[in-house]
């Protein structure tokens, strides 16, 4: 019987970082990688992975290419999932994943040990599942927390 694929998505830097440390948690799903540079996809070799371009909330144009290379990623693929550790190019994965029935988890960074991310506090109006890497975070967002990946 088939895997379901998932869709594990990230920005570079420590957002893919984060991304990689969790892939113990992605084997039993057919696991399909986006990030932003072609050197990280000797990273995942044997699984498919596409780049998307870097896009700014202060650019919304910037949004524009990476929600036309998400869409033809989610039809591509069709995956049952998708995971993020963000950052803001993912949103656009994220809402068309929700629009398309894809289960959608975002964990903001464990880099934002203070406050939700401006991309996370989006995620949480898009995602099904929103948390946050550090307990007084997601208390005071009201999302769950289930440990730090880092």
């Amino acid at each position: 019987m088939a895997k379901p694929k998932l869709l594990a998505l990230a920005s570079g830097g420590g957002h893919w970082v984060q991304l990689q440390r969790l892939r113990p948690a992605f084997d039993d799903f057919e696991t399909v990688y986006v990030s932003m540079f072609e050197s990280y996809a000797e990273q995942v070799a044997g699984s498919r992975y596409y780049t998307v371009p870097d896009a700014s909330r202060f650019d919304l144009k910037s949004f524009a290419p990476v929600f036309l290379r998400a869409v033809r990623i989610l039809l591509r693929e069709r995956p049952k999932a998708l995971v993020t550790t963000g950052s803001a190019p993912m949103l656009a994965f994220v809402l068309l994943a929700r629009l398309m029935g894809v289960r959608t988890l975002w964990i903001d960074s464990i880099a934002n040990s203070e406050r939700m991310s401006s991309s996370g506090r989006l995620a949480k109006r898009l995602a099904h599942c929103v948390v946050s890497q550090w307990p007084e975070v997601a208390e005071r967002e009201k999302v769950g927390c289930w440990g730090a990946v880092i």
